[in-house]
């Protein structure tokens, strides 16, 4: 820097070119700088958006897919819905159940109710339902996933030590019990019930003394057994399974003395989690659940 006299005082001269360089050598330091921190922003913020998508893509629920389902199948279709959410990890997808009689449940689907899947506690309505909404459409074929058990159970009387002749015995004498059966006409267990006690020679006289009280479902039937407001009812051998009832409150029907009970599916829309579903349902995953709950194996 220069300076001069004036006064005896000497004043600094300012030196302009040092002034008009310095602060362009800032502003590029600055702009480098500023170059430098944009790009390194940019990169940390483009993957930590690419993160939260990939995150969100992880987690966001799928589309609700609901199953019309046997009442019969109350205990354990809950168990297996979580078993196929972990094993496809998708613990976010949405599965709504309603367990009904399968002939009420398939008066919905003709009436145009919108589920995915139809459980039925028989093969007739899924056959019906090829006829009546699905004709030359062969995707949409029913399957069978499981196969029932009759048993009929008492939590007030003990049945323990019976066979075929000691229950028809027992059902003719004791004049005064009173008897549950699901409705024949709406459930396959009921029919499969009802069918048992024609041949043992029972229902004309059970149905005459009026000692039959006939429930809506297969729910309804065990319920009224199980609180007594019925002192028998022929139930699903799986919901005495799942109340883990003692050997004295129940008897398994020889499954010769009845028709069996085929338990037939169909998938009902072009939902890609319904195929996916009803695979699992057959597959070994699926039907251990089935066996745990006192289903017969499917051959």
């Amino acid at each position: 820097m220069q300076s001069k006299q004036s006064n005896g005082h000497r004043e600094p001269v300012t030196n302009l070119s040092y002034l008009k360089l310095s602060k362009p050598i800032v502003t590029l330091g600055a702009s480098i700088c500023l170059v430098l921190g944009l790009s390194a922003c940019s990169k940390e913020t483009s993957t930590e958006e690419t993160q939260a998508v990939a995150n969100d893509a992880t987690t966001q629920p799928t589309e609700t897919m609901r199953i019309a389902a046997a009442a019969n199948l109350s205990d354990v279709l809950p168990e297996i819905i979580e078993g196929y959410k972990a094993d496809r990890n998708q613990p976010n997808q949405k599965i709504e159940v309603t367990f009904a009689s399968s002939g009420k449940l398939y008066s919905q689907i003709t009436s145009g109710a919108p589920y995915d899947i139809f459980l039925a506690a028989n093969q007739e309505f899924p056959a019906k339902l090829v006829g009546e909404m699905f004709k030359g459409d062969t995707s949409h074929t029913p399957f069978t996933y499981t196969q029932g058990q009759l048993s009929i159970y008492s939590a007030t009387k003990p049945v323990s030590g019976l066979n075929q002749t000691t229950l028809t015995e027992l059902l003719k004498n004791d004049n005064k019990t009173k008897i549950t059966i699901a409705n024949p006409e709406l459930a396959p267990y009921g029919e499969s019930a009802k069918t048992y006690l024609q041949e043992q020679k029972l229902y004309d006289s059970l149905t005459a003394q009026k000692r039959i009280i006939q429930a809506e479902n297969i729910g309804q039937a065990f319920q009224y057994a199980h609180t007594g407001s019925v002192d028998y009812g022929f139930v699903a051998h799986s919901q005495v399974t799942a109340i883990k009832a003692t050997p004295e409150q129940f008897y398994i029907l020889p499954p010769e003395s009845y028709p069996a009970i085929l338990q037939d599916g169909i998938v009902i829309t072009d939902v890609a989690a319904a195929a996916d579903f009803t695979d699992y349902l057959r597959s070994p995953a699926g039907q251990a659940y089935f066996s745990k709950a006192g289903y017969l194996a499917v051959k």
